[in-house]
């Protein structure tokens, strides 16, 4: 690999970002428009040191930064119908001795091929049906975009996508082998995109959903390799929207939001699956409680109706109580938002807010919902060794004050302090755009952490990764590194140490 010199490197980086910045600025949006970043595919990067902007990059931060999204929402001159809909693309960042190294490349799925070879849309997907006559409809239904989410294993790096099987990937040069059936993904099974992984014991628990008049739920379990070792399955009410789970101690925990498939449109091609998604909040929330060691059912229940994507963690008190924090809507008009994120102006507002629920894990039994937090919360995370168990700390995507949240996509990042019912705020300033917070523990100090966020800068159209100090997210960076083209807003990512 060619290296430069680095304070040569750095200042070329930093003469660089003026011409830009003028080159761009009578692109750039409006206040209020939100997807620059995603306006055209992103452009791939081989392994490049990545120059250091300001700071210095922690001794004890080693290891490498993983995180996927949708990095292509057009092609042949189309949009795609939705955010979830862009082809994905992962972005590694490995820390080592003291220098970065980022590399960027799209997921090979077979479809983004196809189309690749095609020059055009030829598959539909989550928002959007096959583009041409309607028997498209039924012959390519669906690409699998593998662009949600990240499961780094000790042989291999999984890009995760809900509705389908997951693909390999070097760990090193994120190069695709194909898809993985992790040894029991057999008959159309499908692997989720929010995994949970106990640090304690290495065991791997994942869902997913495969679609009928009354969808199945199949539960896997897996070891440290991601090799699947045990499955259940369980009947569902209809075909409801379940993007995440809960691991509580001795428990997985499902709440099943009031939002169904309407089946038929689906069927016959004249609706895709985001536009036959109904909320039907007479349903209420039902809840599934499961035994981890034997994927049998404890308990069902139900409770007032909601709608979640992300859980920030689970675990069981003093009590026996089973205690979720969660992200939590009061309807489903989330998904019309991420739907106008693709187009690139927003006007829909969806506000949700770190909650808390208190759960009878024996009956199903909600003892208790209170609001934790009255800000918009979103990707609410632990650090992994608490994953399941208490944690002090939650971390959160959210807005800065002041910011009309129907205008813009997140633009800061939190950590709320579940002991003193505190939140310390990292304002990265006007028009920058933080990923989901990942935290890094510390190599060399267990009691050092350090919060990594991808950041695209509007002013300059330009991308970044930044690193915090854990317990002071409210100063400047520590660190910061600059990225050779913008990384698209992106859903998930994961911290692997070295």
């Amino acid at each position: 690999m060619h290296t430069i010199e680095k304070k040569s490197n750095k200042k070329a980086w930093a003469g660089a970002i003026p011409s830009l910045r003028d080159a761009t600025r009578s692109l750039l949006p409006r206040r209020g428009t939100v997807s620059f970043a995603n306006a055209k595919p992103a452009t791939e990067f081989p392994p490049t040191q990545l120059p250091i902007l300001s700071g210095k990059i922690p001794d004890g931060l080693r290891g490498t930064l993983y995180r996927n999204g949708p990095a292509r929402l057009e092609r042949g001159g189309i949009r795609m119908g939705h955010w979830f809909d862009g082809d994905g693309a992962i972005l590694a960042v490995n820390f080592n001795d003291a220098v970065a190294t980022g590399v960027y490349r799209y997921v090979q799925t077979s479809g983004y091929q196809e189309e690749a070879a095609a020059g055009k849309l030829l598959y539909g997907n989550y928002g959007m049906t096959a583009p041409g006559p309607i028997w498209n409809q039924w012959q390519k239904p669906i690409k699998n975009a593998a662009n949600t989410s990240v499961l780094a294993l000790p042989d291999k790096l999984l890009a995760l996508w809900e509705g389908g099987k997951p693909h390999a990937l070097d760990l090193q040069t994120l190069e695709t082998s194909g898809e993985d059936d992790l040894g029991g993904l057999t008959k159309g099974l499908n692997y989720s995109a929010h995994y949970k992984r106990d640090k304690q014991t290495g065991e791997i628990f994942n869902f997913g959903i495969s679609p009928g008049l009354n969808a199945t739920l199949n539960i896997y379990k897996s070891d440290s390799t991601g090799r699947i070792i045990q499955q259940a399955a369980y009947q569902l009410d209809g075909i409801p929207l379940v993007h995440d789970f809960i691991l509580a101690g001795q428990y997985i925990v499902f709440f099943l939001p009031p939002v169904r498939v309407n089946v038929l449109p689906l069927l016959i091609g004249i609706n895709n699956y985001s536009d036959s998604l109904e909320w039907q909040p007479r349903l209420g929330t039902q809840i599934l409680v499961i035994d981890r060691e034997t994927l049998s059912v404890v308990s069902r229940g139900e409770t007032e109706p909601w709608f979640q994507w992300h859980f920030g963690n689970g675990y069981v008190d003093a009590s026996g109580s089973v205690i979720v924090d969660i992200a939590r809507y009061e309807d489903f008009q989330t998904n019309q938002y991420l739907k106008e994120v693709a187009t690139g102006e927003t006007h829909t507002p969806a506000k949700s807010t770190l909650g808390r629920v208190h759960l009878h894990p024996q009956t199903g039994k909600v003892t208790s919902i209170q609001q934790l937090l009255n800000r918009y919360c979103e990707f609410p995370n632990v650090p992994q060794q608490n994953v399941g168990q208490p944690s002090r700390y939650t971390y959160m995507s959210t807005f800065r004050s002041g910011t009309d949240i129907s205008q813009e996509v997140v633009n800061a990042i939190a950590r709320f302090d579940n002991k003193t019912e505190t939140l310390t705020e990292a304002d990265l300033g006007e028009n920058r755009y933080p990923s989901e917070p990942i935290h890094a523990q510390d190599t060399q100090n267990p009691e050092q952490a350090w919060i990594l966020t991808v950041v695209y800068d509007a002013n300059s159209h330009t991308s970044e990764v930044w690193i915090f100090d854990s317990d002071r997210l409210d100063a400047e960076p520590v660190c910061k590194l600059g990225l050779p083209s913008v990384i698209p807003h992106s859903f998930h990512g994961t911290w692997n140490p070295a």
